[in-house]
């Protein structure tokens, strides 16, 4: 059986994200016997600017790409069924406001360099921390229930927050994979060399994953 590494680049605040990892996790259940994957997280900050307290998300839609309430609505109705569909859950009535999640990032980071077995744990509750609940994804409260949610050290990662502990790695992580040509996210990176790009269907998933190990035989 081939292994595939897997570079899961993403951000807290980002459905397309929820709605990917979903979807490669099914088609990961679907290659069982056939192939195995070794799947980290790695950090993107769609809003690095977003000061604390975030911003309502209509706003920033409308600011950002100049979308009306009415496209919005459409498109997070979309999103929905599109989540429904590999078994995420979102708020009917979207996130509420946006947040900068930087020290999701940090958090993530530390749980993927001591416990790396924990860490799709760890980006779950996150993602439907953000997503199904709505919550403030800049509190100290929220990330730290996320640890707990994740079977983490909440005492760490409490001593992590309140430090600037992992930032300069999650910097360096974050120009490492801009550099490399990553813009927007899901960047699903297999081997270190193939990109499989946004939250593709099951089957998309699947087929790719097949492909590239199959190259390794």
């Amino acid at each position: 059986m081939n292994t595939l590494k897997i570079d899961f680049v993403s951000d807290i605040s980002c459905p397309w994200c929820a709605i990917g990892l979903s979807a490669l996790e099914q088609a990961l259940e679907h290659l069982q016997g056939e192939v195995s994957a070794s799947l980290r997280f790695q950090p993107f900050e769609l809003n690095p600017q977003m000061p604390p307290g975030g911003q309502d998300i209509g706003e920033h839609l409308t600011q950002k790409y100049g979308s009306s309430p009415e496209q919005q609505a459409e498109i997070r109705e979309r999103i929905r069924q599109r989540g429904a569909e590999v078994g995420f859950e979102f708020s009917p009535a979207g996130r509420g406001r946006i947040y900068n999640t930087f020290n999701a990032h940090r958090l993530l980071h530390w749980a993927g360099e001591e416990h790396p077995d924990r860490q799709l744990a760890l980006k779950k509750s996150l993602l439907q921390a953000c997503h199904r609940d709505r919550q403030s994804m800049d509190s100290p409260e929220v990330l730290l229930a996320s640890v707990r949610e994740a079977g983490l050290d909440e005492a760490r990662a409490q001593a992590i927050l309140k430090s600037g502990e992992f930032t300069d790695q999650v910097r360096a992580q974050e120009a490492l994979y801009t550099n490399s040509g990553v813009h927007s996210v899901p960047a699903v990176i297999i081997n270190d060399q193939h990109l499989i790009s946004g939250g593709q269907p099951v089957a998309v998933f699947e087929n790719a994953l097949r492909q590239i190990a199959a190259q390794l035989q």
